[in-house]
Protein backbone atom coordinates (compact mmCIF):
# COMPACT_ATOMS: atom_id res chain seq x y z
CA UNK A 1 0.00 0.00 0.00
CA UNK A 2 3.46 2.63 1.33
CA UNK A 3 4.45 1.76 -2.50
CA UNK A 4 1.09 3.27 -4.25
CA UNK A 5 0.18 5.81 -1.92
CA UNK A 6 3.86 7.02 -0.68
CA UNK A 7 1.94 10.34 0.97
CA UNK A 8 -1.44 9.93 1.72
CA UNK A 9 -1.99 13.61 3.38
CA UNK A 10 -0.05 15.05 0.10
CA UNK A 11 -3.00 12.60 -1.70
CA UNK A 12 -5.80 13.78 0.23
CA UNK A 13 -4.87 17.31 -0.33
CA UNK A 14 -4.46 17.03 -3.90
CA UNK A 15 -8.05 15.55 -4.75
CA UNK A 16 -9.23 18.54 -2.48
CA UNK A 17 -7.76 21.10 -3.87
CA UNK A 18 -8.55 19.62 -7.44
CA UNK A 19 -12.31 19.71 -6.57
CA UNK A 20 -12.01 23.07 -5.28
CA UNK A 21 -10.55 24.55 -8.16
CA UNK A 22 -13.25 22.47 -10.16
CA UNK A 23 -15.88 23.33 -7.89
CA UNK A 24 -17.50 20.29 -9.26
CA UNK A 25 -17.86 16.66 -8.26
CA UNK A 26 -19.00 15.18 -11.37
CA UNK A 27 -17.62 11.63 -12.41
CA UNK A 28 -14.69 12.84 -14.61
CA UNK A 29 -13.74 15.48 -11.41
CA UNK A 30 -13.78 12.91 -8.91
CA UNK A 31 -11.33 10.57 -11.27
CA UNK A 32 -9.00 13.20 -12.34
CA UNK A 33 -8.97 14.36 -9.13
CA UNK A 34 -8.22 10.58 -7.85
CA UNK A 35 -6.00 10.33 -10.60
CA UNK A 36 -3.88 13.44 -9.39
CA UNK A 37 -4.36 12.47 -5.98
CA UNK A 38 -2.11 9.12 -6.83
CA UNK A 39 0.38 9.71 -9.74
CA UNK A 40 1.65 13.36 -8.11
CA UNK A 41 2.75 12.01 -5.04
CA UNK A 42 4.66 8.97 -7.13
CA UNK A 43 6.53 10.96 -9.42
CA UNK A 44 7.64 13.69 -6.76
CA UNK A 45 8.69 10.81 -4.37
CA UNK A 46 12.06 11.24 -4.67
CA UNK A 47 12.11 14.68 -4.64
CA UNK A 48 10.79 14.91 -0.80
CA UNK A 49 14.29 15.01 1.32
CA UNK A 50 13.16 12.53 4.47
CA UNK A 51 10.66 10.89 6.08
CA UNK A 52 9.00 13.27 9.15
CA UNK A 53 9.14 12.65 12.26
CA UNK A 54 7.91 15.46 14.21
CA UNK A 55 8.69 15.25 17.48
CA UNK A 56 6.70 18.47 19.54
CA UNK A 57 3.68 18.93 17.50
CA UNK A 58 2.55 21.51 20.04
CA UNK A 59 5.92 23.39 19.37
CA UNK A 60 5.58 23.05 15.55
CA UNK A 61 1.99 24.90 16.48
CA UNK A 62 3.71 27.51 18.39
CA UNK A 63 6.40 28.24 15.64
CA UNK A 64 3.70 28.49 13.00
CA UNK A 65 1.93 31.27 15.31
CA UNK A 66 5.00 32.67 15.71
CA UNK A 67 5.93 32.66 11.70
CA UNK A 68 2.46 33.90 10.50
CA UNK A 69 2.68 36.82 13.23
CA UNK A 70 5.85 37.78 12.13
CA UNK A 71 5.39 37.67 8.02
CA UNK A 72 2.20 39.96 8.87
CA UNK A 73 4.26 42.59 10.87
CA UNK A 74 7.19 42.35 8.08
CA UNK A 75 4.60 42.96 5.60
CA UNK A 76 3.15 45.98 6.65
CA UNK A 77 6.96 47.43 7.67
CA UNK A 78 7.96 46.69 4.06
CA UNK A 79 4.84 48.00 2.80
CA UNK A 80 5.63 51.37 4.65
CA UNK A 81 9.56 51.11 4.01
CA UNK A 82 8.01 50.78 0.24
CA UNK A 83 6.27 54.20 0.43
CA UNK A 84 7.69 56.45 2.71
CA UNK A 85 11.28 55.51 2.39
CA UNK A 86 13.73 56.71 -0.79
CA UNK A 87 16.30 53.34 -2.25
CA UNK A 88 18.95 55.00 -1.31
CA UNK A 89 17.61 55.57 2.39
CA UNK A 90 17.07 51.26 2.42
CA UNK A 91 20.34 49.41 3.61
CA UNK A 92 19.79 45.91 1.62
CA UNK A 93 22.22 43.47 2.75
CA UNK A 94 22.75 39.61 2.45
CA UNK A 95 23.32 38.18 6.08
CA UNK A 96 25.13 34.64 6.89
CA UNK A 97 23.17 32.81 9.53
CA UNK A 98 25.74 30.06 10.93
CA UNK A 99 23.29 26.99 11.66
CA UNK A 100 22.82 24.29 14.21
CA UNK A 101 20.11 22.52 12.16
CA UNK A 102 20.88 20.06 9.90
CA UNK A 103 17.63 18.02 9.48
CA UNK A 104 16.24 18.43 5.82
CA UNK A 105 13.48 18.79 6.62
CA UNK A 106 14.01 21.19 9.36
CA UNK A 107 16.41 23.46 7.00
CA UNK A 108 13.29 23.10 3.82
CA UNK A 109 10.79 24.49 6.26
CA UNK A 110 13.43 27.59 7.82
CA UNK A 111 14.26 28.29 4.12
CA UNK A 112 10.11 28.23 3.58
CA UNK A 113 9.84 31.07 6.53
CA UNK A 114 12.58 33.11 5.55
CA UNK A 115 11.48 33.16 1.71
CA UNK A 116 7.57 34.11 2.80
CA UNK A 117 8.67 36.52 5.10
CA UNK A 118 8.39 39.94 3.22
CA UNK A 119 11.76 42.03 3.69
CA UNK A 120 13.58 38.52 3.63
CA UNK A 121 13.10 38.00 -0.77
CA UNK A 122 16.20 35.60 -1.02
CA UNK A 123 17.63 32.64 0.84
CA UNK A 124 20.36 30.36 -0.04
CA UNK A 125 21.38 27.08 1.58
CA UNK A 126 25.43 26.58 1.79
CA UNK A 127 26.27 23.17 0.77
CA UNK A 128 27.80 21.93 3.78
CA UNK A 129 24.20 23.21 5.28
CA UNK A 130 25.66 25.66 7.87
CA UNK A 131 25.09 28.36 7.00
CA UNK A 132 22.28 30.28 5.72
CA UNK A 133 22.64 33.58 2.92
CA UNK A 134 19.58 35.66 3.59
CA UNK A 135 18.82 39.26 1.40
CA UNK A 136 17.41 41.33 3.97
CA UNK A 137 15.36 44.06 1.87
CA UNK A 138 16.00 46.96 5.19
CA UNK A 139 18.61 45.70 8.31
CA UNK A 140 18.62 47.72 10.67
CA UNK A 141 21.08 45.51 13.18
CA UNK A 142 22.70 42.26 11.40
CA UNK A 143 23.73 40.65 14.92
CA UNK A 144 20.45 41.12 16.02
CA UNK A 145 18.62 40.01 12.90
CA UNK A 146 20.90 36.84 13.37
CA UNK A 147 19.82 36.15 17.20
CA UNK A 148 15.79 36.10 16.32
CA UNK A 149 16.42 33.92 13.79
CA UNK A 150 18.03 31.58 15.49
CA UNK A 151 15.33 32.12 18.29
CA UNK A 152 12.33 32.34 16.80
CA UNK A 153 12.81 29.53 14.23
CA UNK A 154 16.27 27.89 14.54
CA UNK A 155 15.84 26.85 17.88
CA UNK A 156 12.19 25.43 17.62
CA UNK A 157 12.74 23.64 14.32
CA UNK A 158 15.60 22.19 16.41
CA UNK A 159 13.15 20.87 18.77
CA UNK A 160 10.92 19.53 16.23
CA UNK A 161 12.76 18.35 13.60
CA UNK A 162 16.64 17.23 15.36
CA UNK A 163 16.49 13.93 17.48
CA UNK A 164 18.07 14.57 20.86
CA UNK A 165 21.29 13.85 21.62
CA UNK A 166 22.43 14.34 18.23
CA UNK A 167 24.72 17.18 17.50
CA UNK A 168 25.71 19.11 14.07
Amino acid sequence: MKRLLPSPPLSATLFVVWLLLHQSVDATTLLSAALLGLVVPLLTQSLRPATVRMRKPRVALHLAFAAIADMLVSAKNVAWLVLTRRNVRLSSYFVVVPLELRDPNGLAVLAMIMCLTPGTAWGELSLDRSKLLIHVFDLVDEDDFIARIKLRYERPLLEIFQPEGTTP
